[in-house]
């Protein structure tokens, strides 16, 4: 049965704010051969370019829809679609931050005056409308929910990734990963794009290296021939163990489907993840997809009892160059700019687990790998992996876009969570039903394993230039803008639309040690 979802009302707080939005959510990262994914990269001897001036470069809100982790069922459309107005005045703040440098630089409490306080003023109107719906069901709200209104300034000398600075290692969560997935190394993960004093005349290609003036910046890429080797084993497969792979082919987006909606996170809400994503699979994925619909749709899988719906934000090279989407929201009008490279390879597999069989994924079962956020929200939840051909079983990064050498080019891969609650298809904060298995593989909690999602991405563009402190020919994910185009906030977003045959298949083929399709 398909969700019923219904248009959500504008909030009153934040019609000014509509026109400028940004909101992304999803997953980042594993890595493709033969490694349980890990941790994130300490630097060794990455460039030393030096960060943009102190300022505040953008904007840190406490993050309300991953701390919402229990919001009755029948309040979580409306709670969703506020959650999105969230982002749209995170958005919209970050706009006024990046227009007015010139009003900063003459009066030191500007930003607090004219863009934090009003936005914790807007920010608090709909926390207390997320009370209500969770109240007017029967619900229960947190007491601390009322303390997340308040935003701050963060500086551009260093990002915040939970108070590793300058790119120290931080634990994530444990991966299962059928592909080599590592901590990464970095250099510093500065945040600090210097945005433009006017919005009509960012920055072309300063230390920053983006037309739209709120990154990457130099730092943000490294020689990935220059980083020590920092990808660790898997676990060995047991006797318990289910060691079969089951692939299936869906193309490279060749039809072209783009939008910039996340059904998963902000269903019902046009331009709810506010940048660009790339569709393989089910070809009726927008933000008003049903489960009746993905039922119905046309998939573009080989496999046609594969109508799963696989997306992530795209990459864009910062040449100068104007896509299409150059003037609409989630391109050009929220900072995402340049061209949009296509994969040149899309491989998705599934794999199974060192120390027990899998079962089978329930029917439209929702995952987000990663975190759109992790500048402002740190490293927790980040999963992104970024590396180069001929390299992914040696380096993988994830506070860094690696520069690959001549005949390399970038890849990006991604390990799902494996493990999953038993019962429920999505959560509240849409990551509690499904969780990373151990170092050893195992599920905890009562989970149980299921076919483990893996993604290999392969690009085919020229690297970037990194001379004398600046980046020509910048690459960088989409994201939103007040994120900074920064290389861990890559994530991944999965739907699962097999059909029960092929699901069953599937199963058998992992749980039997074959290699199937």
């Amino acid at each position: 049965m398909g969700r019923n979802i219904r248009k959500r009302r504008s909030p009153l707080a934040v019609r000014a704010v509509a026109a400028s939005a940004a909101l992304a959510i999803g997953g980042g990262g594993l890595v493709w051969a033969n490694f349980y994914a890990s941790a994130h990269e300490s630097n060794s001897g990455a460039n030393t370019t030096k960060s943009a001036p102190a300022q505040v470069a953008t904007i840190s809100c406490p993050d309300v829809g991953q701390k919402l982790t229990n919001v009755p069922n029948q309040a979580r459309g409306q709670v969703d679609g506020e959650l999105a107005t969230l982002d749209q005045q995170i958005t919209a703040a970050y706009q006024r931050l990046a227009t007015t440098r010139d009003a900063q630089t003459r009066d030191a409490s500007f930003v607090q005056n004219s863009i934090l306080t009003p936005l914790k003023q807007n920010r608090s109107v709909i926390i207390d409308r997320i009370k209500l719906e969770i109240t007017r069901v029967g619900g229960r709200t947190p007491g601390w929910l009322d303390g997340l209104s308040t935003c701050t300034g963060q500086p551009a000398a260093g990002q915040n990734n939970g108070g590793q600075n300058n790119g120290g290692a931080t634990a994530a969560p444990s991966a299962a990963a059928s592909a080599s997935a590592g901590a990464g190394t970095g250099a510093n993960a500065g945040a600090g794009a210097g945005a433009s004093a006017s919005a009509s005349a960012p920055p072309a290609q300063a230390n920053n290296g983006g037309q739209a003036g709120n990154g990457p910046l130099a730092t943000d890429f490294v020689d990935i021939t220059k980083v020590q080797p920092n990808v660790t084993a898997k676990a060995k497969i047991g006797a318990a163990g289910s060691a079969g792979v089951f692939s299936s082919s869906c193309g490279v987006n060749a039809n072209k489907k783009f939008n910039t909606d996340n059904v998963i996170v902000a269903p019902g809400v046009s331009n709810g993840a506010h940048h660009l994503h790339d569709y393989v699979g089910n070809q009726s994925n927008d933000a008003f997809a049903t489960n009746d619909t993905f039922a119905a749709a046309q998939t573009s899988c080989a496999n046609q009892g594969d109508k799963s719906t696989y997306y992530w934000p795209v990459v864009r090279i910062q040449n100068g160059t104007q896509d299409f989407d150059q003037n609409n929201l989630g391109g050009g009008k929220e900072q995402n700019v340049g061209a949009i490279q296509q994969v040149k390879q899309a491989q998705i597999k599934f794999v199974g687990s060192p120390t027990s069989k899998v079962v089978a994924m329930p029917k439209f079962l929702r995952i987000i790998t990663g975190d759109a956020k992790t500048t402002t929200n740190g490293l927790a939840n980040a999963n992104a992996h970024w590396s180069c051909t001929g390299f992914e079983n040696k380096v993988q990064l994830t506070q860094q876009y690696p520069i690959c050498p001549r005949g390399s080019t970038v890849v990006r891969t991604f390990a799902f969570q494996s493990c999953w609650d038993g019962v429920n298809i999505d959560s509240a904060n849409h990551r509690t039903h499904v969780a990373f298995a151990d170092a050893q593989g195992n599920c905890a909690n009562g989970f149980k394993a299921i076919p483990q999602l893996t993604m290999r991405l392969v690009y085919n563009f020229r690297a970037p230039t990194l001379t004398n402190g600046q980046i020509k020919n910048a690459y960088a994910v989409d994201g939103f803008p007040e994120q900074l185009h920064k290389p861990a906030t890559d994530h991944d977003d999965f739907i699962n639309v097999f059909d029960d045959a092929l699901m069953n298949k599937m199963v058998t083929c992992i749980n039997n040690g074959q290699r199937c399709r």
